[in-house]
């Protein structure tokens, strides 16, 4: 029974039909159709992110480790890999040599299948505790969530974690809705494959322990079982070593020996490097960042929409606490199952958000590390939406259609944001902050660099009008030199020092500013800057000195070449390759 079947029901017609199990279950179909084409329709515009190069790599050698008989054991001390589980880079190496499509393109796919299969976790969570309504509308707030929709093709760590988190606490949820009875087999198994594929990513599947765990000492509380967890102990063993297999063969370094999985935990929780990041219009050490970072930028990077939704929940909550103080007896209708029901979902919101807080781990990239909070924070929202409409059309009719016009006003003023953003549809900020707008130059903007693909076909597309140089053009990339040469062909090659190229490209980011030259081609969203070429061919062509009469300079003066981005006025600053 859902939590929603507990609560007030609306008797107008309206309601009832948007209740209709039919009507919303081919809502559910076409929203999901949709965001499929939508997938198959664009995962090739979105570029190469600062980590996939090693990712992928780090994916062969776990391969070449099985190939070998377990004898080639780069993949355990390669850079810091080894402590991430490879689940994702494993499935995309392996099956890399059989799929028709380029590298990076296949990649996207690929994690945008992670992120889709996400979407559909997420339906069933939010259908589990509000109804097929709340399912249909945490689908499309999670959708339209550029930190989640526009980062499921490129994000290829944190959405498929993502993934595997939100399927976790569905079964999590599903255990405790079959107590007190044993949860069903297939309950179990779920169980230990979703918390597996959590871990074969991040050792940050740990978090699905903790919600397992908590969840039932609150079982053992609210059901007045203190035998709980001796009953159900065979069971979850099940899950276990479902879990435990899958992990160590998608993170063989793991358990090699076991105790290497508390390593990677110790060093998660102490990580850190060399790395500034930008807050509130401070560049920041990454070490150096208030303990509200992680929920500040939660905060600003949530849709309007997933933001009145959340409102509407804690007021639903305040509103049925009010009354069920004001006629204790009625929590008589509320059983302890019901209560139950309700624990995983909040211990996934609030747990990662206090251990941010209070543990204060070193953190870049905005909620990059913490987004598979952004799942569980949306189906509350859409339970919220839901709640306040139906409770609203049940006491005025229009105060409810008013509350719904609302909600969609806001929503397509978000879907609008992100046509004009795409494909950088992870950058938005909602109007905390000013929206991206406001945001840009003070938060974190394009920090993947993946804007980097198209100043590259640009910058390739301009040379392609001109006649054929006699050697390869030298660019300059301020990020991976693979995030541009993927797209520009033969007639470049890199170089690393930005005084030696012909061309820099750049992204807006940390350290990347300040490239010399002449603008070339600029890419914009919003007015926006995300990344420019800068051409420096006028640099390297020799000027001619002219004669002058005996008082002036020696006749004989070697050539000079321009400097400073073309002007003939200084040599400008010798300004080497910056890497964010």
């Amino acid at each position: 029974m859902s939590l929603a079947s507990s609560g007030l029901r609306a008797a107008q017609p309206s309601a009832l039909r948007w209740r209709s199990l039919p009507l919303v279950r081919l809502a559910s179909l076409a929203v999901f159709a949709a965001v499929a084409a939508f997938m198959v329709l664009t995962f090739r515009d979105y570029g190469i992110s600062n980590d996939e190069p090693v990712q992928h790599a780090y994916g062969q050698l776990l391969l070449a480790w099985y190939a070998s008989g377990f004898t080639d054991d780069r993949a355990f001390h390669y850079i810091n890999l080894y402590l991430y589980g490879g689940l994702f880079d494993l499935i995309a190496a392996g099956l890399e040599p059989y799929v028709p499509l380029p590298l990076y393109e296949w990649r996207h796919l690929l994690s945008a299948g992670f992120g889709f299969v996400g979407l559909i976790g997420t339906w069933r969570l939010a259908r589990r505790l509000g109804g097929e309504g709340a399912g249909v509308v945490a689908v499309l707030l999670l959708a339209f969530t550029g930190m989640y929709g526009g980062a499921m093709f490129t994000h290829t760590k944190d959405v498929p974690f993502a993934a595997a988190m939100v399927w976790s606490l569905y079964f999590i949820t599903a255990l405790a809705g079959e107590l007190p009875a044993l949860p069903r087999g297939r309950t179990v198994l779920g169980l230990g494959l979703s918390v597996g594929c959590a871990l074969g990513l991040r050792v940050g599947g740990v978090f699905a322990v903790l919600y397992l765990v908590l969840t039932i000492g609150a079982a053992m509380v609210l059901l007045r079982d203190m035998r709980l967890p001796l009953r159900l102990l065979p069971r979850l063993s099940i899950a276990g070593l479902a879990a435990l297999a899958l992990m160590a063969a998608t993170w063989p370094w793991s358990v090699l020996p076991p105790t290497n999985l508390f390593k990677a935990m110790g060093a998660f929780s102490h990580f850190s490097f060399d790395l500034k990041t930008l807050f509130n219009g401070q560049l920041l050490p990454i070490d150096q960042l208030p303990p509200t970072y992680m929920p500040e930028y939660l905060l600003i990077k949530l849709p309007e929409v997933t933001l009145l939704g959340l409102m509407a929940a804690l007021v639903l909550a305040v509103l049925a606490l009010v009354n069920r103080l004001r006629a204790p007896h009625a929590w008589i209708g509320l059983s302890p199952q019901h209560l139950l029901l309700a624990v995983p979902l909040a211990l996934a919101i609030l747990v990662p958000v206090a251990v941010a807080v209070l543990t204060d781990p070193p953190l870049y990239n905005g909620i990059r590390h913490f987004l598979f909070v952004l799942p569980p924070v949306t189906v509350l929202a859409s339970l919220g939406l839901v709640g306040a409409f139906r409770m609203l059309s049940q006491r005025v009719r229009l105060a409810g259609a008013g509350f719904a016009l609302a909600a969609l006003g806001l929503f397509l003023f978000n879907a609008s944001v992100l046509w004009r953003l795409h494909p950088y549809e992870y950058v938005a900020y909602n109007q905390i902050v000013g929206g991206t707008s406001g945001a840009w130059g003070r938060f974190e903007g394009d920090y993947w660099s993946s804007s980097l693909r198209e100043a590259a076909l640009a910058l390739r597309h301009g040379v392609e009008r001109e006649a054929p140089p006699a050697h390869p053009y030298k660019v300059s990339v301020c990020a991976e030199d693979v995030q541009a040469l993927t797209y520009l062909g033969s007639r470049f090659e890199a170089v690393e020092d930005w005084e030696d190229a012909d061309f820099i490209l750049t992204a807006r980011h940390v350290g990347c500013d300040a490239a010399p030259g002449l603008p070339y081609a600029t890419v914009n969203r919003l007015g926006l800057a995300f990344a420019s070429v800068r051409d420096q061919r006028l640099r390297h062509m020799p000027v001619e000195v002219p004669d002058r009469d005996d008082d002036g300079p020696d006749l004989d003066a070697p050539e000079v070449a321009q400097s400073g981005g073309g002007s003939p006025q200084g040599t400008g600053p010798q300004v080497a390759k910056a890497r964010p």
